[in-house]
């Protein structure tokens, strides 16, 4: 059990989940956000995050209004080009150099996970739960799941709950926004009954968004989601934060630095401690 009063105990083990044992690492955007040389989202990036063995790959899914799935993170095409993705032909989407999911997919070779990340359109809302985004990408899921693991993600539960009911076993993440606190994130998602929980780096200790006094420490909140039953993501760490989440026992961290996050996973296995073994003291308040 944990002390509530010094916030220490023997740390739990990670649930059972997509990731583990150890430190998971997947790819952000490709290659990583904003990094020289490599467009976000394109083949190229992702073809040089596979090229450096990468066992995850974070994949954002957007559909054209003929329900084409393309990877692309904003809702629009660019900063120069105002159309929306929703709004466009999937031949649009193509001359627009937006890349196809199916292209993407082709590439990837078995036993290489990914990571859906789910964009709903606002359109969705007008859909019913059998023709939005989601309902698009079940038939993907389905035929990926027997390649590689995978796992969906969004910021919608209902999204979440509708992959559930449609393909059990299918491991789901809720997404929460940048800073959004844990001691909301962690009940929502075990009480959705999800499998992940992925959640901004700045979500596992005091930021400028969330005006808390008092923030329990990483390691404490990741604990809790272990015990709960739910694994744990964090995406966009810079390096020094990431190893300090490693420490406080984070499943898996989605990065910008590639070669980086590689390095710090490499370094927990050589000297024999997963994620798990570095428990929750580590982690920052």
């Amino acid at each position: 059990m944990i002390d509530p009063m010094t916030e220490q105990s023997t740390p739990a083990p990670s649930p059972p989940g997509p990731f583990g044992p150890g430190l998971a690492i997947a790819s952000h955007r490709g290659f990583g956000k904003n990094v020289e040389g490599w467009p976000e989202n394109s083949l190229p990036a992702y073809r040089e995050a596979l090229r450096h063995e990468v066992p995850w790959l974070e994949v954002d899914v957007r559909r054209t209004r003929d329900g084409g799935l393309f990877v692309h993170h904003w809702p629009s095409v660019g900063v120069d080009d105002g159309r929306f993705v929703s709004d466009l032909s999937s031949d649009d989407a193509r001359q627009a150099g937006l890349l196809a999911l199916g292209d993407l997919l082709e590439v990837v070779p078995d036993g290489v996970g990914v990571i859906f990340d789910v964009k709903t359109a606002l359109e969705d809302a007008l859909l019913k739960p059998s023709e939005d985004t989601t309902a698009l990408l079940l038939p993907v899921l389905d035929a990926q799941r027997g390649k590689r693991p995978v796992v969906v993600t969004s910021f919608d539960p209902a999204s979440l709950l509708f992959v559930g009911e449609e393909l059990p076993g299918v491991p789901r993440g809720l997404i929460t926004w940048i800073s959004f606190p844990m001691r909301k994130a962690v009940p929502a998602a075990a009480h959705l009954g999800v499998e992940v929980l992925s959640v901004h780096w700045k979500s596992l200790g005091p930021n400028g968004t969330d005006s808390a006094p008092h923030h329990r420490p990483a390691g404490y909140a990741i604990d809790i989601a272990h015990r709960a039953g739910v694994q744990v993501l964090a995406w966009s760490p810079p390096m020094g934060p990431a190893a300090e989440l490693a420490a406080a026992g984070v499943d898996a961290l989605v990065v910008d630095d590639v070669v980086g996050g590689l390095a710090l996973a490499r370094g927990l296995g050589a000297r024999g401690l997963g994620a798990r073994g570095l428990g929750g003291s580590a982690g920052r308040g």
